[in-house]
């Protein structure tokens, strides 16, 4: 109840302006662009695709969270980085000393730039993980615990950067 309050003073007094969504997001009236450049990946044996999949999300979530364009570079808010870790290892171990789930790792190296306000810059690492049953093939759902793990990789990124968390 004090955010709205305070919105409503800071707009009737001062005139000042931050646009909210409903994801959370608060940018300001000044920030219009947003550039991601291509997050390469120096993760020994990470998908091929990686690289490209990642960057993608990352541009996605601006996109439909936002009503920031997507610029090629130098926006408002400026993201770059690499991936750093692709990890798959054992999890939940058995009585036979096998294990019942594998956990797939992806960490992500994150340099986020807000031209209009520096206090908010940041570089941070962000790691999330995903476990799958150990019977399955990797391969065979590799693809899908990937776009799953960036989505929540981007989401943390996103919010950070924009919900000020």
């Amino acid at each position: 109840m004090k955010k709205y309050i305070y919105i409503l003073i800071c707009v009737a007094v001062v005139g000042c302006k931050v646009n909210y969504s409903f994801t959370g997001a608060s940018i300001p009236e000044n920030v219009k662009t947003v550039s991601v450049q291509t997050f390469q990946s120096y993760a020994p044996l990470a998908n091929a695709n990686l690289s490209q999949t990642f960057t993608e999300a990352l541009k996605n979530i601006f996109l439909s969270q936002t009503n920031l364009d997507l610029v090629s570079k130098n926006g408002d808010l400026q993201f770059e980085g690499s991936i750093t870790g692709y990890n798959v290892t054992s999890v939940a171990i058995q009585g036979n000393e096998t294990a019942a789930l594998n956990r797939l790792t992806i960490t992500v190296k994150a340099k986020f730039t807000n031209t209009k306000d520096k206090k908010l810059n940041f570089e941070t690492s962000f790691s999330r993980f995903l476990d799958y049953e150990s019977s399955q093939n990797l391969a065979s759902i590799e693809d899908e615990l990937i776009k799953d793990i960036n989505e929540q990789l981007t989401q943390d990124i996103f919010n950070k950067a924009v919900s000020n968390w």
